[in-house]
């Protein structure tokens, strides 16, 4: 079912805004000075914004859509629209792409990252939206599980407190929308970096991410990685990985990893992923 407020019945052709990926580590301020989703709501366009919220990761989409919709209509958003997908079939249907072609914003909630997969991964529906992207069309973003699906491998579960192992994480296929990267929500207030370096020995090839609740990874079309929020977000560079014993070991013996670099950003930092360093801010000279 899908919910529309619109604030004008004059036609709008959509503005294309910069590129901008918001990879939300959950539990976003959504009360006080709401540093983020104002955020994203700026990047969709402001009080032009015509967004939609997408809440199938939840078992309780309605609600949640509802949440996020008040949310978006207090900052002055022009059209909020739910797509409140509970068969995988919707994502099939045109008249739901016909929908988004209006957005500036799409925003994924959390919820499970499975179910959100399960419901959008490879649809029409998810097709368009990774097209609008790329042609900078629509400002995305995801918390939670709408953050852990940006990548093509994802972490859809596992556990904390041991030392790195393969156990220690279980994996699926994402949406792809960042490919090269592995994100973990959640990460320093669930004590998930064994786990992001599990994933990151498996897959030595991706970048793994791990970000704090209230905090966002935002991602540019230039390749910069700029951070808001709270907390931090750390970057497990695998690029000059030695050696890891991943493939040789049983599944809870520890693993090896040699070489690794470790980047932890906090709010304000920019970091430029195509290069992997951080990006210093100029120097102001007082006179």
């Amino acid at each position: 079912m899908l919910q529309l407020q619109d604030k004008s019945l004059e036609p709008r052709m959509p503005q294309p805004t910069k590129t901008t990926i918001m990879v939300i580590g959950g539990a976003e301020d959504k009360v006080h000075g709401r540093e983020i989703l104002h955020t994203f709501f700026a990047r969709a366009g402001g009080p032009a914004a015509q967004i939609a919220i997408i809440p199938c990761a939840s078992r309780e989409p309605a609600a949640i859509g509802e949440r996020y919709t008040t949310i978006f209509q207090e900052m002055g958003a022009k059209a909020i629209q739910v797509l409140d997908i509970r068969e995988r079939s919707q994502g099939e249907d045109p008249v739901w792409q016909d929908y988004l072609e209006g957005c500036t914003g799409v925003f994924m909630t959390g919820g499970d990252q499975l179910r959100l997969c399960a419901l959008l991964a490879d649809t029409p529906l998810m097709e368009k939206i990774r097209l609008q992207v790329q042609l900078g069309q629509v400002t995305l973003a995801g918390t939670s599980a709408g953050a852990a699906v940006m990548g093509h491998h994802m972490i859809a579960g596992g556990g904390s407190g041991e030392s790195p192992n393969r156990s220690l994480v279980d994996m699926a296929t994402g949406l792809g929308i960042i490919p090269d990267i592995i994100v973990d929500q959640h990460f320093q207030n669930r004590n998930r970096m064994a786990r992001l370096l599990s994933a990151v020995a498996a897959h030595p090839d991706r970048m793994g991410i791990g970000i704090d609740e209230d905090t966002c990874a935002m991602f540019e079309g230039d390749g910069v990685i700029q951070v808001l929020g709270k907390g931090t977000v750390t970057i497990i560079d695998p690029t000059e990985m030695s050696y890891t014993n991943q493939p040789f070991v049983a599944a809870t013996d520890p693993l090896s990893i040699c070489n690794l670099r470790l980047h932890l950003l906090c709010h304000g930092d920019r970091f430029d992923r195509h290069k992997r360093c951080f990006i210093h801010p100029e120097r102001r000279v007082s006179s």
